[in-house]
């Protein structure tokens, strides 16, 4: 009986003594009430939700597009005529640029929801730089390397040209494969550049590209990489020396090393 009582008496002390709670923090608790009134303004703001999403309480009725020119606006309009009577609450980003990417000239997209009725689209537009050639076909190309639309009369463009083979893969609406699209990327550039004459024509061999300026020097910019900087230093030789107005070359593919070389025209 002892043993028993002593076991017993140890067991209590082993035992962890209970918490006593800080009448203080007691103040700070909610009561069951509120507690209880919480959960039911939730419910009710569930409710609220889920029922303004299923009825035509805020039904697009206007799409607002902004951005773009004209036709690109119209283009978008076109594309997003089935979000019209769509709760705004439904509508998502994701939802909407996929009806977008059909419009090649949109290149990206903000939106908001414009309460009661009021779908707000802002697109930015391809900005085109580029005609791509290919046997009899014409396509206006963008600064991105997507393809904008077919040119049934590319002579009417003053967009540099580019010619490529029958076999590289042109699809309205797609991105060109790596290196014509490097040349867009290098004409956007180049119309950042304000080179002299402008650009006329734009050639690659081997995956290195050269301009031919509307002066007629010709400017190998080799790789497509630093086009920037190698836009850069050509532009300043040029002004310095005048030679953009002869024929002959400037090789700036190893920007460090730049070459010049021009036969002065001789006045006659």
């Amino acid at each position: 009986m002892a043993e028993t009582t002593r076991r017993t008496a140890e067991a209590a002390a082993a035992a962890p003594a209970p918490r006593v709670v800080d009448p203080e923090l007691l103040r700070y608790l909610p009561s069951g009430r509120s507690v209880l009134v919480g959960l039911a303004i939730a419910l009710v703001a569930l409710g609220a939700y889920v029922g303004a999403r299923e009825t035509s309480v805020f039904a697009v009725r206007k799409l607002d597009v902004r951005g773009g020119n004209a036709q690109t606006r119209a283009e978008v309009r076109a594309a997003l005529a089935g979000e019209l009577g769509t709760s705004l609450l439904k509508i998502d980003r994701a939802e909407i640029a996929a009806k977008l990417a059909g419009v090649s000239s949109v290149l990206r997209f903000t939106y908001d929801r414009a309460f009661p009725n009021t779908l707000r689209v802002t697109v930015r537009r391809e900005q085109p730089v580029l005609v791509l050639r290919q046997s009899s076909h014409a396509y206006l190309v963008a600064a991105s390397g997507r393809v904008l639309k077919p040119l049934p009369h590319p002579l009417l463009s003053h967009l540099p040209r580019l010619w490529v083979k029958g076999s590289v893969p042109v699809v309205v609406g797609q991105q060109l494969p790596p290196t014509p699209a490097a040349a867009a990327h290098a004409l956007a550039a180049a119309n950042g550049a304000h080179l002299p004459g402008g650009v006329h024509t734009i050639s690659s061999t081997h995956g290195s590209f050269a301009l031919e300026l509307g002066t007629g020097l010709e400017l190998r910019l080799g790789q497509p990489n630093d086009v920037l900087l190698k836009l850069a230093i050509a532009k300043r030789i040029l002004r310095q020396t005048g030679a953009a107005v002869d024929p002959g070359y400037l090789d700036v593919s190893v920007p460090e090393r730049p070459v010049l070389s021009v036969n002065p025209r001789v006045a006659g």
